[in-house]
């Protein structure tokens, strides 16, 4: 869980406060200054340094950002900077209602958490950051209590480095099985919602159609659900062409892509995804399922294919693709390298959140004068009286 903030000098435009481990690795490379106030010892993330971090730093911003919901970090900004500061809070996807269908008892504790904490963190927020029109719409379905001022926002990815065969060596050395093998490549966690068991069902059903296709399944697996995935391969004696590599990350990942005839994702629920972003800043296709809200922007955009997140729906995403002409496939890949650089590139949504932070020192500036005026008009009043 981490706030952005917006720095108020023309000299940098921003820095970051995280609850993660100053010594974490990660960290180390950050190309912007980064506050560093962990590690913390739960999942919430409390930590006592945050609000007073919080109020001893305001001044130098002009309004915060904050990542998620669920966490301290949306009380802490509640406490220490609601009414002094604009913030903006991106969801991220945590309102969908998949999760209150998925585990309902989970969605019943929250609810006293949501009443006296988290509404009031996004009713009191300048804007409330959905990626797309159906993740705002599926948000006002998880609690009835429920009142914000949203504002649509495409999520994005970083431009990626260009093609490089260090890249795809490093890809390879991970898994050189798929060395010259045309491969559709799934890059994200070995989980249920992601639906990896229909993927790995679906190909063995199409595998036969396109026998010289393979499929890299990428991720890692806390779930330790590898093995029976595996074991269907096995059984459909296709095991030799589903790889599974781990997972990758720097140039391994961006030689993946790269390397990918096309990215497929049949999650049952997906709010934007950033490997689809990175897929198709790749030039890459995407097969993604109906749950995955930019799929229909993907299908209207014609750079990528969209079914149901069902067995059959993945199956027919699969042969959609099998069948694809070269020429069509081709035709996606230019286009999704456009669409890549129209909604999904990381800069043009870095300039909005700095469109919105103006707006809303516009408003407070306009505001405050008519604030100022009332008071000194009271403070006459109980003079004259």
């Amino acid at each position: 869980m981490r706030l952005l903030l917006n720095h108020n000098s023309s000299d940098d435009i921003g820095e970051a406060l995280t609850l993660d481990d100053p010594a974490a690795p990660f960290l180390q490379h950050a190309t912007f200054q980064i506050h560093a106030l962990g590690p913390v010892s739960t999942t919430y993330g409390y930590t006592p340094k945050l609000v007073p971090w919080l109020r001893s730093n305001l001044d130098r911003f002009d309004a915060v950002v904050v990542n998620g919901l669920w966490q301290y970090c949306g009380l802490a900004v509640l406490r220490a900077v609601a009414g002094v500061k604009p913030y903006l809070v991106f969801t991220h996807g945590m309102l969908d209602p998949y999760f209150k269908r998925r585990f309902p008892l989970k969605h019943l504790k929250k609810w006293p958490y949501w009443a006296f904490v988290e509404y009031w963190v996004l009713r009191k927020a300048f804007r409330v950051l959905f990626t797309t029109q159906a993740e705002q719409k599926l948000a006002e379905q998880s609690f009835w209590l429920h009142s914000w001022t949203p504002f649509i926002m495409p999520f994005g990815a970083s431009t990626p480095p260009s093609d490089s065969s260090a890249m795809r060596e490093s890809f390879h050395f991970v898994c050189e099985e798929a060395r010259g093998r045309r491969f559709l490549l799934f890059l994200g966690r070995i989980h249920r919602k992601k639906g990896c068991d229909l993927l790995v069902r679906a190909f063995v059903k199409v595998a036969a159609s396109d026998p010289d296709l393979h499929l890299v399944m990428a991720g890692p697996d806390q779930e330790k659900w590898s093995p029976t995935l595996q074991q269907i391969a096995r059984d459909a004696e296709i095991a030799e062409r589903v790889h599974w590599p781990g997972m990758l990350s720097g140039d391994a990942k961006w030689g993946a892509f790269y390397a990918a005839e096309a990215f497929v994702l049949p999650s049952h629920q997906e709010n934007f995804g950033i490997a689809v972003a990175e897929a198709l800043g790749c030039g890459k296709p995407v097969l993604l399922s109906d749950k995955i809200n930019i799929a229909s922007e993907i299908s209207e955009a014609g750079c990528g294919l969209v079914e149901t997140d069902t067995l059959a729906g993945t199956e027919r995403l699969l042969q959609r693709w099998i069948d694809t002409p070269a020429e069509l496939r081709h035709v996606m890949h230019t286009r999704a390298l456009e669409i890549f650089q129209q909604r999904y590139n990381m800069t043009g949504n870095a300039e909005t959140i700095i469109q919105l932070v103006e707006e809303a020192k516009d408003r407070a500036t306009s505001v405050h004068p008519v604030k100022r005026r009332a008071k000194a008009s009271a403070r006459v009043q109980r003079s004259c009286d």
